[in-house]
């Protein structure tokens, strides 16, 4: 360790590059760790969720295309298209002391509609971490049709 230490400036030295190139990259992951830790959105895991369906009764939001939907999506879920996903909606504003998970085809659309969530002022919003792929990826089962 004490020679990797010696050897570390003229390491730098010769490879200024590729030292401010791994630099930036780290100070990047460092951000995006802490910005997850600080997040009001918290994402789920298919385990993580299994767990949550168990312990309460989570509002199940699925976000995804409606034809993906009726191929498969986790049992109890309500479809709704994102282009009708309104969080000052009535029917769901009763929800907001309820957690939340929300889940997509990947992850990335419900995470911008937890975003939504959030500022509408929900307090226990999740995201099914990688979507409907992971869930069954995980090899959890799956309800198909509109129901």
């Amino acid at each position: 360790m004490n020679d990797f230490l010696h050897k570390l400036p003229e390491f730098v030295g010769h490879h200024m590059a590729l030292s401010a190139l791994f630099m930036v990259l780290l100070v990047a992951l460092i951000a995006t760790h802490i910005g997850t830790l600080f997040s009001k959105v918290k994402e789920l895991s298919p385990a993580g969720l299994t767990a949550l369906i168990n312990r309460e009764t989570p509002l199940l939001i699925d976000i995804s295309p409606r034809d993906s939907f009726d191929k498969a999506h986790v049992p109890g879920s309500r479809h709704v298209a994102m282009s009708q996903f309104d969080p000052e909606n009535k029917n769901l504003a009763k929800a907001k002391e309820l957690p939340v998970v929300l889940i997509c085809r990947s992850g990335q659309t419900a995470s911008k509609a937890a975003q939504r969530l959030v500022k509408a002022g929900f307090s226990h919003v999740y995201v099914l971490a990688g979507g409907m792929s992971a869930w069954q990826e995980a090899q959890l089962p799956v309800a198909k049709g509109n129901k």
